[in-house]
């Protein structure tokens, strides 16, 4: 079985670099980047109606990772200043309520679920990375894939919540935007790489506490099979000797108790 962890493990590095390079590609959108980013958004919708926008307006306009951007050609072009924790909210991206549907107005819900799915883009990223580079540990050791292990656990959970939270903002802004009579859809290439990196990091987690579980059994049998913590076999020399002493002297003292 030891050959079996390292096969385990590899595996499970190629999906964390497949979840790693999915993740990078959200949050480099609307940085100005270039192809494949520019083909990455969360949310496009027709803005027609809103007036006295600023210089983020656009028409139609999408909502990707670092900005609000236009569409030129099915990418996103024109894109406004870029920002840290790019928030989704319509009254604030463009400055103005004018022509804005009624669904945004007055409220803190879009931007919290938005702000919120941001940073935990980056938290599990952070720990994704982490894992990957732990997880050269785990080809070698059964404790560095159980570390390796608990790393892609924190990049899974938080995979896990913003996922969720970018599929319940998007969702729900589309619904509020069609509501108002105003074409709105989702972004497939940020739902397909969010959900798809929540998937490898699922799969790599497994494989690393498969990878870490495996030999446990022959390990302890091997190390319980008459052999010491440091691999000697444990020496019977002095029981021996000393039960063959103890036989001695009973003998003894029976055959002088007959004559």
């Amino acid at each position: 079985m030891p050959i079996a962890r390292p096969i385990l493990s590899l595996l499970a590095l190629l999906l964390l670099a497949g979840g790693i390079v999915m993740d990078f590609l959200i949050v480099l959108s609307g940085s100005h980047v270039g192809t494949p980013t520019n083909q990455v958004y969360f949310l496009q919708a027709a803005t027609g109606g809103i007036k006295n926008g600023n210089s983020q307006y656009q028409n139609p306009a999408r909502w990707t990772y670092l900005s609000v951007c236009g569409v030129g050609n099915g990418l996103n072009q024109n894109c406004g200043p870029t920002h840290a924790a790019q928030s989704f909210d319509p009254p604030l991206n463009f400055g103005t309520t004018t022509g804005v549907p009624a669904s945004f107005i007055g409220t803190t819900k879009f931007y919290y679920l938005s702000r919120f799915a941001w940073a935990f883009y980056i938290v599990a990223l952070f720990f994704a990375v982490m894992a990957f580079f732990l997880g050269f540990l785990a080809l070698c050791t059964r404790l560095g894939a159980y570390l390796t292990g608990l790393m892609s656990i924190l990049a899974l959970f938080f995979q896990t919540l913003t996922a969720a939270l970018m599929t319940a903002w998007t969702v729900i802004a589309r619904n509020a935007f069609q509501a108002n009579g105003q074409t709105a859809f989702l972004g497939l290439k940020a739902y397909g790489f969010t959900w798809g990196a929540m998937g490898c990091f699922l799969l790599a987690t497994t494989l690393f506490c498969v990878g870490g579980s495996v030999g446990k059994k022959d390990n302890y049998q091997q190390k319980s099979g008459g052999t010491s913590y440091f691999g000697r076999k444990k020496s019977t020399r002095s029981t021996r000797s000393r039960g063959s002493f103890i036989d001695s002297e009973s003998q003894r003292r029976v055959k002088d108790e007959y004559e």
